[in-house]
């Protein structure tokens, strides 16, 4: 398992609500990489990322920053915390009368690192000026657009963090497609020096960008790992179904069908299938993460 340096170090966060608790003990994000936070609806994921980004302060723990700003200290400018995070949410946080162009005005205004040359360039890039363009409003715009925007807002900026609530979501296969190229170039620009935090349900699309997970189940880390070291933890096994009920006690998880099964087996544990005609292979994200996933899902 690699070691490495934090970008956020989060100690016994706690965030109650009437029929829900995030909860999370000792959480590490790993500085350089993009980390993926992965979890059913109503895992916790928004709760998270609303108060690592700063938006949500009413929860109990520690948040370390950037290895030297603790959370309680975010508000003096010196530390310049919320300057170097960048940061979107599918609900969004553009007032609804503002135009494209004001959007960028007023992020020129609010960030002191904003460009409005590459916000220009990113609006044209995406898409999001055709038709009216720069005076169109965002209530005029649709899902995908103003996810786009945010994005360009926040790709415009100089950051060392980037945090981003189902990013994905809205967006059609060739923009997910494009949000990983950006990401992976954002990261490069960095050296090192830059992270990519964010939530996603379209695992699939965004596992070409993806080093490190968390998953979340019910407001607490069930797993977490660099991807490459979780594609040796788990192995993909398949078989006759007649040889199931043999080692099913083995799998970890399991999925049958008319011909067979198919399921997700600890390497670990690998010796206690020894001697069945089985088919061993690397997973893929989405299914690690499906298997996780269903260990304790509200949904089967």
């Amino acid at each position: 398992m690699q070691e490495f340096e934090s970008v956020l170090g989060i100690k016994d966060l706690t965030k109650k609500f009437k029929d829900f608790e995030l909860n999370i003990g000792e959480l590490e994000i790993p500085k350089g990489f993009a980390t993926a936070l992965i979890g059913e609806n109503g895992a916790g994921k928004t709760t998270l990322l609303n108060c690592l980004a700063g938006t949500r302060l009413d929860y109990k723990g520690e948040i370390k920053y950037f290895g030297k700003y603790v959370n309680d200290e975010r508000e003096n400018p010196e530390n310049h915390v919320r300057e170097s995070i960048g940061f979107t949410a599918p609900k969004g946080f553009f007032l609804q009368h503002w135009t494209v162009r004001q959007v960028g005005d007023i992020c020129e205004l609010l960030f002191a690192k904003f460009s409005k040359e590459r916000f220009e360039q990113l609006c044209g890039e995406m898409g999001i000026l055709e038709g009216n363009g720069w005076k169109k409003k965002v209530s005029e715009l649709s899902d995908g657009n103003r996810m786009k925007l945010m994005l360009a807002t926040a790709f415009a900026r100089e950051t060392k963090l980037l945090l981003m609530d189902e990013p994905t979501s809205p967006l059609d296969p060739l923009m997910r497609d494009k949000l990983c190229n950006m990401i992976r170039e954002y990261l490069e620009k960095g050296q090192g020096e830059s992270s990519a935090l964010f939530s996603t349900h379209n695992i699939s699309d965004m596992e070409n960008v993806t080093d490190y997970c968390v998953f979340l189940d019910r407001g607490k880390v069930v797993e977490k790992g660099f991807v490459e070291d979780l594609k040796e933890k788990y192995v993909l096994i398949k078989g006759e179904k007649e040889d199931l009920d043999g080692i099913r006690s083995a799998m970890f998880d399991v999925t049958e069908n008319r011909y067979g099964f198919e399921g997700i087996c600890l390497a670990e544990n690998l010796d206690q299938l020894a001697g069945v005609r089985l088919s061993k292979e690397t997973p893929s994200l989405f299914q690690i993460s499906v298997a996780i996933l269903r260990q304790n899902a509200s949904v089967r």
